[in-house]
């Protein structure tokens, strides 16, 4: 039988994909939401409470020090891949995958005040470009390359490749 990995194992395996290392604030802002999320597998109580309040203060610290906002209750797979910090913005009902790549300015969000839980979903090995935004309830597809300041409000099948504004599909070769 093989060892456990320990409860931490978690922040090797996201730093393998950042080459910066541990100076990348992407991996900084990743771990804070890390250490944020995983209090929701604690009972309620005096606890979770605490823990609640002190990852507040992660978030609001990686927002202004990273320009990162990753919320605890967003979902992140793993090994997810900030590129060039800054200006990220994530809803807290968005759904992550594994292997994806956000870069600077993204803002993964809501479409309209009347539907405020509406987010987007990535699948897995997503590739989102610097300066674009995916609103409302879409769905991007496995593989999927949402190009520089596109702005998607419509889904984007698995494998394609989005761009403009508003965004369209290109057939990927």
């Amino acid at each position: 039988m093989s060892p456990s990995p320990g409860p931490f194992a978690w922040i090797r395996e996201d730093r393998t994909v950042y080459r910066e290392g541990w100076w990348a604030q992407g991996l900084w802002a990743l771990a804070i939401y890390r250490l944020a999320a995983a209090r929701y597998a604690r009972p309620r109580g005096i606890v979770r409470s605490l823990w609640g309040g002190a990852a507040k203060l992660g978030g609001k610290w990686a927002e202004c020090v990273c320009g990162i906002s990753l919320p605890d209750s967003a979902t992140i797979g793993r090994r997810l891949r900030i590129e060039h910090f800054g200006g990220i913005i994530v809803h807290g009902a968005t759904v992550i995958g594994d292997d994806c790549v956000l870069r600077q300015n993204v803002t993964l969000g809501n479409r309209s005040e009347d539907r405020p839980m509406e987010a987007p979903v990535l699948g897995d090995r997503v590739q989102v470009g610097a300066g674009a935004v995916i609103l409302g309830a879409v769905r991007i597809g496995d593989d999927a390359i949402i190009g520089a300041n596109a702005v998607v409000l419509h889904d984007v099948p698995a494998g394609a490749v989005a761009v403009g504004n508003p965004a369209r599909i290109l057939e990927r070769r």
